[in-house]
């Protein structure tokens, strides 16, 4: 058995390993030559500042007077400037939307590895081609950027981390200080020779993060009186910098100015997804080489914001985010980011047509060089007879491309050259693409090939060790014969010798050799599969199909529930007529009246929105009752069961519903002290963590019976749940745990009907290991079904009330009572605890199932395992690349 689990851990970890390898692996490629435009640009430098979280509605709508909420900038769009809405993509986190401003790509899916906190592999910005480039902001973002650079001209200046304190009574003092710093610095240059003679270079970047609003978002949402007076505070923070500016360089006029934000807000004050909230962000832009403000009468586009703004008659650009980085590059004619896929967006330049032309040519040869380092690369791990090259962009076509673009520019064909550049950076882009996911489907059939093998070879254990079917078939059994291990010996030195004259990587030779000994076991299995197609065909034909068909619905239903969580509603219903479907009903009937109204009454769940809901202290406060409620009464019918209630365990129950309360207190209290911007209370936090960290010693201090050690296991876990909980969801453990109490009795009753053992009461059970138990007796169908409820109820633990996702983007309240500082590994991990205390619960009762039942533990992981690795091979060909974790149970949302 330890060799099977060690081989088991090994052919899931590769399993998981590989779709790092095969979907998120770096799409950045590196030894371009940098390209830049050979005109003199209209800027000497460029000031951008993003506004963290800023939505584009709020940006620019009018408050209840119909002034504007930000005057200065609402006067460049209608007297200076340009303006339009900045598209982002998925995920709308601030590192990949910093990554597409000021890199030019979108989110390096390798990233994943690093928490999307950093890039693993080394890129290029329009920071590290700049001359010099000062900014100021949050270190998280400006460490991004200062980190990749060569040389020291990345200056970088932020406040303390602990700053970020969603608690804050004023967190709009992260711009302040964002702004004061920046007068300092000018006023300071003004006295410091070596630091003038550096501002008064070309090609220099000033860059000034405002995490402001993107915390009041957060903390108190975008429709809030705090985001909305912090856009206030930016707007005049804004229009003081930019006269600061320009005073120090004597109004030159040889200074641009963006103002955008990396992602927009949802009205729950959540960022992730993909709802126009989030990935609409205002885009404004004003200085030399930009368009002035253009009246239009009629404008058309698909959403109402420009009603809403009273914009409607000023000219909108629209404009993709990583396209933001090509133009800022052609502004004050730095090299275009080398990893940049941005194309740049002509229609906001006003300058000579010559120089958007020749700009458009430098674009597509700074695309093309990507797209030629990938394809040699490719062609450097690929035999020549295997090797497709991408069609749509050959050698030649390339050269074609290039020869009349020149030729265009040359005989003063602008508009005829630009169409052609772009024609070329859409093709390049293509064959972006096909190169980097060319080896995928190979990969693929190589770990699908090993992933069912294993599956196959589990399913025939569980048949052989775990079953009765081979009983009165006994035969001597044949060894394998020398054959079959030649023909895999012969197989796996070909699939080698292969990938090395390819040169492949060493994880190439793990991906298409594992599959060979995997194989190998299953056909030497071949005894055992011989009975299983005898049984078959024994059984019948009608019988089996339907038997088939079940099963491959209820695989497709836990699929399903990862999609749409309504499925698991659909799911839970169906489960609530089990009894009816079995003598349960008429043997055990308040039992089952028990499992249809809590099956019923969980399904609900689903139902209610994943994100999005809003802060209910009072439900919170109402799950705390009805725990208390529920725990009197469990520890009166101790009582009244036992002649003599020790008095440890009464008091180990009384300290455990305190808990509970002191939970309750310390939500109230916290919500109340963060209404009244006090911060999170001392005494507040310190309570929290005690009740954590007790909350995993009390269980082990409760009596080894079944029950007993239940129940102290729901009250310790809901202490610390009603800590992280901020609404509706409180509830959730509660009725999840009531309906796990309920399937233990149902388990026991079905084993009685089916002419199991005497009936063991399950308040003398003991929660422990027995060694008599393992070899009790063989599987059965009704086994089955125990696995796959357990698959099922785990599904509904983890998507119940939201989804995985949340790791990643959730809701900031759930963790203040615990911390209010801005810490993404402590509240990532204080919210990953709270997604698995369902997930424990149901462990734990699964676990009290097989000792009622009296089945093997390893009969029912082998079952569990192969339902696990089947809903898996699904998993791996709906990989996505792109999009938002949030997608994850919210695609009908």
């Amino acid at each position: 058995m330890l060799l099977f689990f060690l081989v088991g851990l090994l052919v899931h970890f590769v399993f998981f390993a590989s779709i790092f390898d095969i979907y998120f692996t770096s799409p950045l490629v590196h030894g371009m030559t940098p390209q830049f435009t050979p005109l003199p640009p209209p800027a000497r430098r460029l000031v951008l500042i993003v506004a963290d979280g800023l939505r584009a509605d709020a940006l620019c709508e009018l408050d209840k007077s119909e002034n504007a909420r930000a005057p200065f900038i609402r006067n460049i769009i209608m007297h200076e400037g340009s303006w339009g809405i900045s598209h982002t993509r998925v995920p709308t986190e601030s590192r990949p939307g910093h990554v597409a401003l000021i890199a030019g790509f979108y989110e390096d899916v390798s990233a994943v590895t690093k928490g999307w906190k950093e890039n693993p592999v080394e890129f290029d910005s329009l920071f590290n081609e700049s001359k010099y480039t000062w900014s100021w902001g949050s270190q998280d973002i400006l460490s991004m950027f200062a980190k990749g650079a060569t040389g020291d001209h990345v200056f970088t200046y932020s406040y303390d981390a602990k700053e970020e304190d969603f608690g804050a009574q004023d967190v709009a003092k992260l711009d302040i200080w964002v702004f004061d710093k920046v007068k300092e610095f000018f006023h300071a240059a003004r006295n410091n020779q070596s630091l003038l003679s550096k501002l008064n270079e070309e090609k220099i970047v000033f860059f000034l993060h405002l995490l402001g609003i993107d915390t009041n978002g957060h903390a108190h949402r975008p429709s809030s009186r705090e985001y909305k007076d912090n856009i206030k505070l930016v707007d005049e923070g804004i229009k003081e910098i930019v006269s600061l500016i320009k005073e120090f360089f004597g109004n030159d006029e040889k200074t641009a100015f963006i103002l955008t934000s990396d992602h927009g807000m949802t009205d729950w004050g959540s960022h992730g997804a993909g709802h126009p909230s989030e990935t609409f962000t205002p885009f404004v832009i004003w200085g030399p080489g930009i368009k002035h403000p253009q009246k239009v009468s009629a404008q058309q586009f698909d959403d109402t914001l420009l009603k809403e703004c009273k914009l409607e008659y000023w000219k909108r650009r629209d404009i993709s985010q990583a396209d933001i980085a090509p133009l800022m590059a052609s502004l004050i004619g730095v090299p275009f980011p080398l990893n940049s896929v941005g194309i740049l967006p002509e229609g906001y330049l006003n300058n000579t047509d010559v120089f958007i032309a020749e700009s458009m040519f430098t674009n597509a040869v700074q695309i093309l060089e990507q797209f030629k380092v990938k394809m040699t690369q490719k062609k450097e791990v690929t035999l020549p007879f295997f090797f497709t090259p991408f069609k749509l962009l050959s050698d030649s076509k390339q050269l074609n491309i290039l020869r009349k673009a020149r030729s265009y520019i040359k005989l003063k064909k602008y508009d005829e050259a630009v169409s052609l550049c772009k024609e070329l950076i859409y093709l390049a882009l293509k064959g972006l693409s096909y190169y980097h996911t060319y080896d995928r489907f190979f990969l693929g059939i190589g770990v699908v090939l090993g992933f069912v093998g294993w599956a196959s070879y589990a399913s025939l254990l569980i048949i052989k060790s775990h079953s009765g079917l081979r009983r009165g078939v006994r035969k001597e059994v044949k060894k394998p014969s020398h054959l079959l291990s030649c023909c895999f010996v012969v197989i796996g030195v070909l699939i080698a010798f292969f990938l090395l004259i390819q040169g492949s990587s060493w994880t190439y030779y793990v991906y298409c050799l594992l599959p060979v000994p995997i194989w190998y076991a299953v056909l030497r299995e071949y005894q055992v599969i011989q009975d299983l197609v005898t049984s078959l065909l024994a059984f019948p034909s009608s019988h089996f199909v339907g038997y088939l068909l079940l099963c491959t619905l209820g695989i497709e239903v836990l699929v399903l529930s990862f999609f749409y969580r309504y499925v698991l509603t659909a799911g839970l219903i169906v489960l609530a007529g089990w009894p009816f479907i079995t003598q349960l009903w008429t043997r055990a009937k308040s039992i089952s009246l028990s499992w249809i109204f809590f099956c019923l009454l969980l399904a609900v769940f689903p139902l209610m929105p994943v994100v999005g809901r809003k802060p209910n202290i009072f439900l919170v406060m109402g799950a705390g009752l009805l725990v208390l409620l529920l725990s009197l009464f469990v520890v009166a019918s101790f009582i009244k069961r036992k002649d003599s209630f020790v008095n440890e365990e009464l008091l180990l129950h009384l300290l455990q519903m305190l808990s509970i309360v002191f939970s309750m207190c310390v939500v109230y209290s916290t919500h109340k002290s963060l209404l009244r911007k006090q911060g999170l209370p001392l005494v507040n936090q310190l309570v929290s963590w005690l009740i954590l960290a007790s909350s995993f010693i009390a269980p082990l201090l409760s009596p080894t019976v079944l029950l007993e050690r239940l129940v102290s296991i729901f009250l310790s876990s809901m202490s610390t749940y009603l800590l992280l909980s901020t609404g509706y969801e409180a509830v959730f453990p509660l009725v999840l745990s009531c309906l796990m109490f309920v399937w233990i009795h149902m388990e026991q009753e079905t084993l009685q009907q089916s002419g199991g053992s005497g009936k063991q009461k399950v308040t003398r059970i003991q929660f422990t290991c027995s060694p008599g138990i393992t070899q009790f007796r063989q599987l059965c169908l009704d086994d089955t079904r125990r696995a796959f409820f357990l698959v099922f109820f785990l599904v509904t633990a983890f998507f119940g009330t939201g989804n995985i996702a949340s790791v990643n983007s959730f809701d900031l309240a759930s963790v203040y009572c615990f911390l209010t500082v801005f810490s993404p590994y402590m509240m990532g991990a204080l919210m990953m605890w709270k997604i698995l205390i369902p997930f424990v619960l149901v462990m734990c009762a699964f676990e009290a199932v097989q000792l009622t039942t009296q089945l093997s533990s390893k009969s029912l992981f082998l079952m569990v395992l192969v339902i696990s690795d089947i809903m898996a091979l699904h998993f791996f060909f709906l990989v996505k690349d792109y999009g938002s974790w949030l997608d994850i149970g919210t695609r009908p949302q």
